[in-house]
């Protein structure tokens, strides 16, 4: 699906980044190609799915957003997809995955919601729990970051 120079490329792009402005033309000539050539690749890239996107990893907590908090929901299993787009419409939320439940642990849907304090963490879950009209929910606050990185595929 995928040559060796576009492995390259996306071993480029999934690393840190110089904030040169003239970023591609700087990774086309560590790549040994010509700038357009890298960014039509990496359109192709994307124009196929291979690529979802290209941005910023935020580091939530030097931002200032000192709190964050997984919301374990529990609903009908016919009602996980409408909530998924709900809740991925809150600018709050980082991640939403569906899970399967399992033996004494009746969650099936998981948000990544980020605010500057528990309070406002609550607050936006709730709001959130009154957009799909659940109050089947529980708060895991994140008591100690020991790892953020993003994935490497290569």
């Amino acid at each position: 699906m995928i040559d060796e120079l576009d492995r390259r490329i996306i071993r480029q792009l999934q690393g840190d980044v110089s904030l040169d402005s003239r970023l591609f033309a700087l990774m086309a000539k560590e790549l040994g190609i010509r700038e357009d050539e890298l960014i039509e690749r990496i359109k192709a890239l994307k124009d196929r799915g291979v690529i979802r996107r290209f941005g910023a990893t935020l580091r939530h907590r030097k931002a200032g957003f000192m709190s964050n908090v997984m919301v374990a929901w529990s609903l009908p299993d016919g009602r996980v997809d409408e909530a998924g787009r709900i809740f991925s419409g809150f600018p709050e939320v980082t991640h939403c995955y569906q899970r399967k439940r399992q033996k004494g642990w009746n969650y099936n849907l998981y948000t990544m919601v980020h605010a500057g304090n528990r309070e406002q963490c609550s607050r936006i879950a709730k709001h959130m729990a009154q957009s799909v009209g659940t109050e089947e929910y529980i708060l895991l606050f994140t008591e100690k970051e020991f790892k953020k990185t993003s994935m490497e595929y290569f």
